[in-house]
């Protein structure tokens, strides 16, 4: 019996999935991961470059990038841009010496870290779109975003050799609408991520490989178990990187797109807030700065916004451990209660660089809270047992349940529908079991929302649009 097989491959803002499709003549179809790690087909989206320049991707990135930078003390040096001479002594009209001149080095800012081991790049799908992020330094050389990213895919591909052969139609997934604001974004992030594509051996010959939008592949992951052949359907796919929706019309197996929308709002965005709400006030913001001056105690707020950045982008957390951050925040351990514990905790967090595991753990809490009234945020690490209510996270995310609602409205209007026209919501992605989101969207279409696989859905419907020829 022939059988054709598709390919799908979701490269996501924060990990990365690919799937089997093979349909024959008297099968429905069957879907089938690639087991990216060992223990799973989720693969964090992560590249990991070296001082030797040797690269590690996924978990392995990310647990070299911990290890590396645990304890590790950071101390920027100036970059030298150039040297200047300045004549100090001339000669006489008929000396035969040459004239007397000083050199000195030129240097720039303080921004290179000699003892860095390595450099970890997570979220560089966010970046695709924007034609003034051509390159980034690493280790003194310059890196197109086509080549960081390259890695990735390349360990797709081996992955995917691994688990069987490397023929037949391939479709890799792409937003809606990319992050940015240049009007050529969406153009400019296709071309870069064919060309990675192509580098890491996906667009060898023989394969038919084509882009895919990522909403209309959950739709035909969920179409392909639906029992309904007809009606109108909305997809609403909100992942870690970006919310993605897509109103399409089917008729047994033929399916026409009527409109898509989306916004660059996802989990991270949401885990960033919570860091920011819950975890801020308990590592210092907002607490005085008391120190000795010449003749009297100077009191300042502590310069907490200096930290924050850093702080709610852990792939830079490194940065912090700096004598010009440790000091101020050394000074305000010595506080009495409730300031100095605060302090503490800021510190422990910068030495030990424990941002990923804030994170995940701020994640984790999240997901908890879709199943819980409540939870405990349980860092350990820094003596924080936080209780969370469900209420209260929701209040967090009020502005981002308003912007869901006017990008639901923009569908439906680019449609020209009405709620009521729609047959079936399909709602995909780890961030739409967010019971805010879930009430947002039974509100607006009672009684027709149902939940697809939140997680592998766009990977299997890419699949099954390859072996379709789609």
């Amino acid at each position: 019996m022939s059988i054709q097989r598709g390919i799908g491959i979701d490269f996501g803002t924060s990990n990365s999935l690919a799937a089997f499709h093979d349909v024959g003549a008297t099968s429905p179809g069957l879907t089938r991961f690639v087991p990216l790690e060992v223990d799973t087909p989720v693969m964090p989206t992560a590249t990991y470059l070296d001082r030797d320049f040797q690269v590690l991707t996924g978990k392995a990135a990310i647990n070299r990038y911990i290890d590396d930078n645990t304890g590790r003390t950071v101390e920027l040096v100036p970059e030298v841009l150039g040297e200047s001479s300045i004549l100090v002594g001339a000669a006489g009209a008929n000396s035969r010496e040459a004239p007397e001149t000083m050199t000195q080095k030129v240097y720039g800012p303080a921004l290179e870290d000699p003892g860095l081991p390595g450099r970890l790049f997570r979220g560089l799908k966010r970046l695709l779109g924007d034609p003034h992020t051509r390159r980034l330094m690493v280790f003194g050389q310059p890196y197109r975003l086509v080549a960081l990213i390259t890695p990735v895919l390349l360990r797709i591909r081996r992955e995917i050799e691994r688990a069987g052969p490397l023929t037949g139609p391939l479709r890799c997934g792409h937003p809606v609408r990319f992050e940015g604001r240049d009007p050529n974004r969406q153009r400019l992030a296709l071309e870069r991520l064919q060309e990675s594509c192509r580098h890491a051996g996906l667009l060898s010959s023989g394969i038919d490989f084509g882009f895919f939008p990522e909403p209309v592949a959950a739709a035909l992951s969920w179409r392909a178990t639906a029992a309904e052949t007809r009606g109108t359907a909305l997809v609403f796919d909100f992942g870690g990187g970006t919310l993605d929706l897509a109103l399409l019309r089917f008729d047994g197996d033929d399916h026409r797109i009527l409109a898509t929308a989306g916004v660059a709002i996802g989990g991270d965005h949401i885990d960033q807030r919570l860091f920011r709400e819950l975890l801020f006030p308990l590592l210092g913001k907002g607490e005085l700065w008391r120190r000795w001056g010449d003749e009297r105690m100077i009191e300042t707020r502590f310069p907490f916004e200096q930290y924050e950045e850093p702080l709610l982008n852990w792939t830079v957390g490194y940065t912090l451990n700096q004598n010009r951050f440790r000091h101020p925040v050394m000074a305000c351990m010595t506080q009495p209660p409730p300031a100095g514990p605060k302090f503490r905790r800021l510190f422990d967090l910068i030495t030990r660089n424990l941002g990923y595991q804030l994170f995940q753990e701020v994640a984790a809490a999240k997901v908890r809270l879709s199943s819980a009234e409540s939870t405990v945020l349980d860092l350990p690490e820094l003596d924080i047992a936080l209780p969370v209510e469900r209420a209260t996270f929701e209040a967090m995310i009020e502005d981002i349940l308003l912007r869901i609602e006017a990008v639901v409205d923009e569908i439906l209007e680019q449609a020209d529908l009405r709620p009521g026209q729609v047959d079936v919501v399909v709602r995909t992605g780890g961030s739409s079991l967010i019971p805010a989101v879930a009430r947002l969207l039974e509100g607006r279409f009672p009684g027709r929302v149902v939940d697809h696989d939140p997680f592998g859905s766009v990977a299997e419907g890419l699949s099954i649009a390859a072996a379709r020829g789609l």
